[in-house]
């Protein structure tokens, strides 16, 4: 019997022992910090966020662990729209806090910053760990469905917008084909004149070639009847050689037909009589 209550008075002296060592290790607040806090929650209902967030920093400052400084501090940079500054103190306190209340807002809360962000996926996330640790909490439960609704749309949205550029690049593909099928078929309509421009100017060229031959052709023969001879120039006679010239010529022919008439004569048949 005395055993046994000797073995229950050392569990209860170690679990005493135990609770007092976890005690220990929160950090102790002092009465300074506990007015810092204050002050900066009036500056923040007052919606001086700027002052109350000067409050909570010096609090912060004296005591990095303490943990409604650090949730304060979140609270009043989040309102002052810096909410990527405001994730790490909500972050440190939804991971060194043990009350699932405190840890369910700081939660909560990033969710919130995540939204800001327009980082849906984290903010869902978020909104589930505010849940796991407070299943009852509507406005999270509600916040929840709206990061999931606002994902799935942006999703889709996205998806569009691939179609659409997918789209868009067929189309301007399709118009690029079309303009460089365009600009062939310029081209060799181009071709087409400038060779039908080339075989003009080939006959214009002949044709001046032609008459430039003709013209030449012409000019050698005024040439060449330019070397003909002269034609000879009649001989300047005296009237009496004139004279003499002609009969010269008058007796000339006298002899000629004379000598034609002989030949007549010989080659007549000469007529006979006939003896009867």
């Amino acid at each position: 019997m005395n055993r046994i209550l000797t073995v229950l008075f050392l569990i209860i002296s170690i679990t005493g022992f135990a609770q007092k060592k976890e005690k220990d290790k929160k950090p102790k607040v002092e009465q300074e910090e506990k007015e810092l806090i204050r002050s900066g929650n009036d500056f923040y209902n007052q919606q001086n966020y700027v002052e109350a967030e000067v409050k909570y920093k010096k609090a912060v400052g004296q005591n990095p662990n303490y943990e409604k400084a650090n949730y304060n501090l979140g609270n009043a940079i989040y309102q002052q729209d810096r909410y990527k500054e405001a994730l790490p103190m909500y972050e440190l306190v939804s991971k060194t806090s043990e009350n699932k209340i405190t840890k369910a807002e700081s939660f909560h809360n990033i969710g919130n910053a995540m939204m800001k962000e327009k980082q849906y996926a984290q903010a869902i996330e978020a909104y589930k760990n505010a849940l796991r640790n407070s299943s009852k909490d509507d406005e999270t439960r509600y916040n929840l469905a709206l990061a999931q609704k606002l994902l799935k749309k942006e999703q889709n949205q996205k998806e569009d917008n691939k179609d659409k550029k997918d789209k868009d690049k067929k189309k301007n593909d399709k118009n690029e084909d079309k303009d460089k099928e365009n600009k062939d078929k310029n081209k060799d309509e181009e071709n087409k004149d400038k060779d039908k421009d080339k075989k003009g100017d080939n006959k214009d060229d002949k044709k001046d070639k032609e008459s430039e031959n003709k013209d030449k052709n012409d000019e050698k023969g005024d040439k060449d009847k330019d070397k003909q001879p002269p034609k000879s120039q009649p001989s300047q006679l005296t009237p009496q050689q004139v004279k003499q010239l002609l009969e010269a010529m008058s007796n000339e022919e006298n002899k000629t037909q004379k000598k034609v008439n002989a030949k007549k004569a010989e080659g007549k048949k000469i007529k006979q009589e006939k003896d009867w």
